[in-house]
C-alpha cells in the first residue's frame, strides 16, 4: 500500500451533505431569501429525509434560521465569512473529545499520543482557515475555468 495515498481523515456523507447544502445557501445572490429543502436537494444529490435531520442540527448549533410559511424555508444564521467549516464538522459530527483513561504510563504511548493530537491540531486549523465564503469564491473559480474551457 502506498502510504502516500492514504486517507486518514474521511468525510463522512453527513459532513459533505451539510457543506453542499450550506455551499448552495451561502452562493444565492439573495442571502435573506430562505430555501426550502426541495430547493436545495434540486440542485445538490442529498436525499430530503437526510437532510431536513442535518437542517436541524444545523439550527440546533445557531448557523440556520428557520422560517415558517408559505415562502418559508432555512436562511443561514450568518454571514458565510463567518462560517468556518471547522465550525459546520464539529456540529454535524458532534463533540469529540480525547479519549478518557489513555494510557500514557510509557515513553512510546506518550509520543503516540502526542503525534496523534498534532495530526488532529492541524487538520483542525486548516478546517478552521476556510469559511463558506472561501468554498463560494472556489466554486465561482472553478465554474469559470471550465466555461473558458468550453469557448
Amino acid at each position: 500500500m502506498d502510504s502516500q495515498n492514504y486517507i486518514l481523515l474521511s468525510l463522512p456523507s453527513k459532513v459533505e451533505y451539510a457543506l453542499l447544502a450550506l455551499l448552495e445557501m451561502a452562493s444565492q445572490p439573495d442571502l435573506k431569501k430562505p430555501l426550502t429543502v426541495n430547493e436545495i436537494t434540486a440542485k445538490q444529490p442529498i436525499p430530503e429525509r437526510y437532510l431536513e435531520q442535518i437542517f436541524a442540527s444545523l439550527r440546533r448549533g445557531g448557523l440556520l434560521k428557520s422560517q415558517r410559511g408559505s415562502k418559508g424555508g432555512y436562511v443561514l444564521a450568518r454571514e458565510p465569512q463567518d462560517i468556518t467549516l471547522l465550525e459546520i464538522v464539529s456540529i454535524i459530527e458532534g463533540n469529540r473529545q480525547i479519549k478518557e483513561n489513555m494510557d500514557v504510563s510509557t515513553v512510546e504511548m506518550k509520543l503516540i499520543q502526542e503525534s496523534w493530537q498534532q495530526a488532529n491540531q492541524a487538520a483542525q486549523s486548516i478546517l478552521g482557515q476556510y469559511t463558506l465564503l472561501d468554498l463560494c469564491k472556489q466554486r465561482e473559480s472553478y465554474i469559470q475555468q471550465s466555461l473558458m474551457y468550453y469557448i
